[in-house]
């Protein structure tokens, strides 16, 4: 559990961390050391989810040393399946990070939502509803290691 000061609407108790994995997650399939390692420090304290519809088939094989659940979605109109993924876990206590069109549900469900640009960019429907909008995926982990950083983006 992470506690989490979010200016502007109070305290939260968080206990899941929703990424979505291709394109926020993942770049051109692959997923960098300094993001597993980061993930690896916040599922010490968090419940990981990792969201996809895994196209390519080999989802589980890109995480095998993750501390995380990989969740399979099936194939087409995903947006609405990761919102009820977010709602039935609690979106209360989640943190949902995602860049694709199908991610805009889910990151104005949770509690935080934050739309990481990458390389392959991010649809403007999730960006227009996530609370933060950051660079890479690193940002979006470090937003949530130093809670610092969230506060001083949402100060109203």
């Amino acid at each position: 559990m992470v506690r989490m000061e979010i200016p502007g609407r109070g305290a939260y108790t968080i206990e899941y961390l929703v990424l979505d994995m291709n394109g926020t997650l993942a770049t051109d399939g692959r997923i960098s050391g300094k993001v597993r390692d980061k993930i690896s420090l916040l599922a010490k304290h968090l419940k990981v989810y990792i969201l996809t519809a895994d196209t390519m088939g080999d989802a589980q094989e890109r995480i095998e040393r993750f501390n995380a659940e990989l969740v399979r979605l099936k194939a087409g109109d995903e947006a609405p399946q990761k919102e009820r993924f977010i709602r039935e876990i609690g979106a209360e206590k989640t943190i949902a990070v995602g860049n694709g069109y199908n991610d805009h549900l889910m990151v104005k469900e949770a509690a935080l939502g934050i739309a990481v640009i990458g390389r392959e960019g991010a649809a403007r429907e999730t960006i227009a509803n996530a609370d933060v909008v950051v660079n890479e995926m690193i940002d979006a982990l470090d937003l949530i290691l130093k809670p610092l950083r969230h506060r001083a983006t949402l100060r109203k």
